[in-house]
């Protein structure tokens, strides 16, 4: 990653799978050198009163969260530097809020957004709901991109898009989160909406270096075995201003790894 001078915002999105699985193994050691501006996380898995001080500002960064009502279930949060107009968690819609979702912070000239698109690989019943987040999500994206201002909208999304963006995508397409109407659902949202896939305009065709989840099975990990889950999707105007993005791989926090990207972009 370059230097950062006074312009860049440096942006982290990670699942944790557990804000205390992803504690006890360094998360927050290494987060605290990184010098973000933005840290977006999903399945944060705890409710608020059990978030521990030194889980709630890292290194100058507060915390904001959405939780799920069930305990030890979904959520996310957004640690950020510069403090918010407004804080927008969920999206209007009871069952989809119930789980904790979506987290949005809202600055003169830009928001950055937390997502946990569901994943459907338990079920039949799961798979439903995760199509039904997405039919109302591309309506959501619709009005932020209608809106005119710059968005970072950071996640786990649940859905390889390209077969680029896993190892075994021969095998995978008749599995959630490779099927043929979940990538083309994404397929709308860029190439109908206007949303850039911000790691793919710095590294179209990269493979094996992107994958940002391994299963826990067969030694996947490493195996390198892995998918593109996490992606921070973006309004043309910051995601031209992209400068460098990177998986990080050296520590394992979780069965998914950090991606940060940094733009030339001044709140």
């Amino acid at each position: 990653m370059p230097d950062l001078n006074g312009s860049a915002l440096r942006v982290i999105t990670a699942n944790l799978n557990g804000i205390r699985s992803a504690a006890r193994k360094g998360f927050f050691e290494w987060l605290g050198q990184q010098q973000p501006d933005f840290v977006c996380v999903q399945e944060v898995r705890a409710q608020l009163e059990a978030l521990e001080p030194g889980w709630r500002e890292v290194d100058g960064c507060c915390g904001h969260f959405h939780c799920a009502e069930r305990r030890g279930y979904s959520g996310v949060g957004i640690y950020a530097r510069a403090r918010p107009e407004r804080v927008i968690a969920g999206l209007g819609v009871p069952e989809i809020d119930a789980e904790g979702r979506y987290l949005e912070l809202v600055y003169p000239k830009f928001s950055v957004i937390s997502l946990y698109l569901p994943s459907g690989s338990s079920g039949p019943q799961r798979q439903a709901a995760k199509y039904a987040f997405m039919e109302h999500f591309r309506g959501h994206l619709r009005v932020l991109r209608a809106a005119g201002r710059e968005v970072i909208v950071c996640g786990d999304w649940n859905i390889a898009h390209r077969e680029i963006d896993l190892k075994n995508w021969k095998s995978n397409q008749k599995n959630s989160g490779f099927l043929p109407e979940e990538r083309a659902w994404i397929s709308r949202v860029l190439d109908e909406q206007g949303w850039v896939d911000v790691y793919r305009r710095l590294h179209p065709e990269s493979t094996g270096e992107s994958y940002t989840w391994w299963s826990n099975r067969g030694q996947a990990y490493a195996k390198n075995v892995g998918w593109r889950l996490d992606y921070q999707l973006a309004t043309p105007g910051i995601a031209a201003s992209a400068l460098s993005a990177a998986v990080y791989k050296d520590q394992r926090f979780s069965d998914h790894a950090p991606l940060t990207i940094d733009y030339d972009f001044k709140l």
